[in-house]
This record gives structure tokens, C-alpha cells and sequence, in this order.
């Protein structure tokens, strides 16, 4: 894929579009797309396959993916959208197939990059785990979609 060639204002502009930075500042932004490499994927490209390393976090920009496990769709994802960071936060493979859905324009950050990211701006490490417990909850329900039953068990409920 050819490298694309956005300015770090560009840049800056698009991060501020996505949720997951919406409370940085200008300044956390301008190093945090110093840090990002731009990336133009086709329709139909597998960009992370579940069980393979993770060495890559993505942000999508423009276009859609879909998301999947086993054979069973997950998500469609789209701008502000991103994906790819539980492999760099636990070391583990991916837990997960995405593949675009048409065209996408993304910001990419290596393992390395990332964890500047995290180290620079703890703010966005607080909204990622808030993201991955969001994702755990309903790929529960999608694997038991009946009502939640809560008891107590000790001073706090399950």
C-alpha cells in the first residue's frame, strides 16, 4: 500500500474526531500523531486474524470493517473506531478477525508507539479498558443473550 502523505495538523484533526482522544489537548494530539503512521487498506484486506500476534494498534480514519470470531460477526466498525489494542496491552494473539468492509484510511501505532501513547496521555489508557469492558459485556451476550441475574456474593454483586 502507498504511504499516504497527511500533514501532523491533518493528523491532529482526525484524532480529534475519534472519542477515544476527545480529552486530550492540542498539544497531547500533536505528539500522539507525530507517533502514528498512515495506512490505506482495500476492500476485503484481512487486517488482524485471531491467534496471530498482535504487533499493530489501529485507528479508523475513513471507511468500514467487520469484526468476527469463529465465523460469528462481532461489530462493524467505521471512523473512531479502533481496534487491535488487547494483543499490545496483555502480549497475547488476537482475539479476532477484522477485515475491511470496503476502503479505509487508518492511523497505525506499533507496540512501541502505543505504549508512549499510554505513557503520554493516561487519559486515553482510562477510556481503552472502558472500551475493552464494553466489548467483553456484549460479546457475553452474544454468547448467552438471556437475562442478567444478579446476587450478592459477599459486600459487592457479580
Amino acid at each position: 500500500m502507498p504511504r499516504l502523505s497527511l500533514h501532523k495538523n491533518e493528523r491532529v484533526a482526525l484524532l480529534r474526531q475519534v472519542d477515544l482522544f476527545s480529552g486530550c489537548s492540542t498539544a497531547e494530539l500533536g505528539r500522539i500523531a507525530a507517533l502514528t503512521t498512515e495506512y490505506r487498506a482495500e476492500a476485503g484486506e484481512v487486517l488482524a486474524k485471531r491467534g496471530d500476534p498482535g504487533l499493530e494498534f489501529f485507528i479508523v480514519v475513513e471507511g468500514r470493517a467487520t469484526v468476527s470470531r469463529k465465523r460469528v460477526e462481532l461489530a462493524t466498525i467505521g471512523p473512531g473506531s479502533f481496534f487491535g489494542e488487547l494483543a499490545l496491552l496483555d502480549g497475547g494473539p488476537r482475539t479476532a478477525t477484522v477485515v475491511a468492509e470496503t476502503d479505509m484510511l487508518l492511523l497505525v501505532l506499533s507496540r512501541r508507539e502505543f505504549s508512549s501513547v499510554q505513557a503520554l496521555v493516561p487519559s486515553v489508557t482510562r477510556k481503552m479498558l472502558a472500551e475493552l469492558g464494553a466489548r467483553l459485556r456484549k460479546a457475553d451476550d452474544l454468547l448467552d443473550p438471556g437475562p442478567v441475574v444478579s446476587r450478592r456474593v459477599g459486600p459487592w454483586s457479580l
